[in-house]
């Protein structure tokens, strides 16, 4: 216990030590800050009209909290922030010994949530409006130089309502906000994090969701693009985990899914023909096959490199049989 307040009592001397940052960056704002009671998983999820805002606005660590910094932004509060919270305090201690030391605190916007879902928020008085904050149920959305004041009204009730995962309940948060009006300036950047609940001692584990889109005519479009996508690989390298230990069974299951999430891209159903082809599926392996090789000719090049890898048969008359179904080239 007395470390923990000795290592709070640093925390604070230190940030207090530091030279305020004025206006580095502007980043004016919507974001949401939450637990998901459902798993624990801690999340922010940030929109902006200012270029790269995931770089600065979202902090989160497994076992901890989140925290989202913004206005005139001091980067500070979210790693001492998170310390903090580390340390034993609550999201308000946290917030409020941060307060405690910043001389231009009235155009900061912050707002955090600890391991056990105590949410802490704070709108300065002399952030650009329309600006405000509003907290529920381990959650909190905030929102600077809106359009409107019924912007973060709109994001809260959405999260509430929204159904899905948690990454897709963040998400429906800020399409909220963007349907009443948004950012006055418009938009540019956004970002979605996840982490684990509790932490596993592996940082990269941890990382459940973690998505940037740094410049874009439509940020949220392209973020919510990107979410699909992430659960189309996380289904891939779920597979490959299953092939590795040749459970070609699991394996399909993933790839499978994964196919379905992005069909488009050729690259997922190579992967989904491969392993079916390595279970005894090969008439079923073949056609699928036969349209990715229509798409790209440079995956049937690849086919006679994957016996050496043990991810095709070593047998010359299986692999003929797979090439025989790619697009044969004029002589």
């Amino acid at each position: 216990m007395r470390f923990a307040v000795a290592f709070s009592v640093l925390i604070v001397t230190l940030l207090a030590s530091m030279p305020a940052v004025a206006a580095d960056p502007r980043a004016h704002t919507y974001s949401i800050v939450a637990r998901d009671p459902a798993t624990g998983n801690f999340g922010v999820a940030v929109q902006s009209h200012w270029f790269r805002v995931g770089v600065n606005v979202p902090w989160v660590e497994a076992g901890v909290g989140a925290v989202a910094t913004q206005s005139f932004t001091r980067v500070d509060y979210g790693p001492l922030g998170l310390a903090l919270m580390r340390s034993g305090k609550t999201a308000e201690e946290a917030l409020q010994s941060l307060l405690a030391t910043d001389p231009q605190k009235d155009v900061r916007q912050v707002a955090m949530v600890d391991r056990i879902g105590n949410v802490a928020a704070w709108t300065g008085p002399k952030c650009i409006v329309a600006a405000g904050n509003q907290s529920g149920k381990g959650y909190s959305v905030q929102a600077n130089l809106m359009d409107r004041e019924t912007v973060w009204p709109a994001m809260a009730k959405a999260y509430e309502a929204a159904t899905g995962d948690f990454a897709d309940r963040l998400l429906a948060a800020l399409e909220a906000a963007e349907r009443e009006g948004g950012d006055i300036r418009g938009r540019q950047s956004a970002a979605l994090v996840v982490v684990r609940g509790e932490s596993t001692g592996r940082p990269w584990d941890d990382r459940l969701v973690d998505l940037r889109v740094d410049d874009n005519a439509a940020p949220l479009v392209e973020l919510r693009r990107l979410l699909g996508l992430h659960r189309a690989y996380e289904e891939m390298n779920q597979g490959d985990d299953a092939a590795a230990k040749e459970d070609w069974t699991a394996a399909v299951e993933h790839y499978t899914k994964g196919t379905e999430l992005a069909p488009q891209i050729a690259e997922l159903p190579f992967w989904e023909a491969v392993t079916l082809f390595m279970a005894g599926k090969e008439e079923e392996a073949l056609p699928i096959f036969r349209e990715v090789f229509a798409k790209e000719e440079r995956w049937a090049r690849l086919v006679p490199r994957l016996p050496a890898s043990g991810l095709l048969p070593a047998d010359p008359a299986k692999i003929a049989r797979i090439l025989a179904v790619a697009p044969q080239k004029p002589r």
